[in-house]
């Protein structure tokens, strides 16, 4: 994962989204020595293969429980509108 300045992303940003693209790089954008940001591909997913992963996984009975628990866990936010 090549980091890469701010600087030169801003100068090569057509470049380094066609690594990204066709190559599958990620990039760890740096300002001052620190980094700041990452750029990685999209992950794409088609119908048929989440159904085959649904398929070729079996169902966790105990998934609705944790589920509610993690839920009950949730402190109420306000939500921005």
């Amino acid at each position: 994962m090549p980091d890469i300045t701010a600087t030169e992303a801003s100068r090569s940003f057509s470049r380094i989204l066609d690594t990204v693209e066709h190559d599958g790089t990620t990039y760890v954008i740096v300002r001052h020595g620190s980094p700041v940001a990452q750029l990685t591909p999209v992950v794409r997913c088609t119908g048929s293969r989440l159904k085959g992963m649904l398929r070729d996984h079996q169902r966790d009975p105990e998934w609705p429980g944790d589920l509610a628990t993690v839920r009950d866990l949730l402190e109420d936010q306000p939500r921005w509108t």
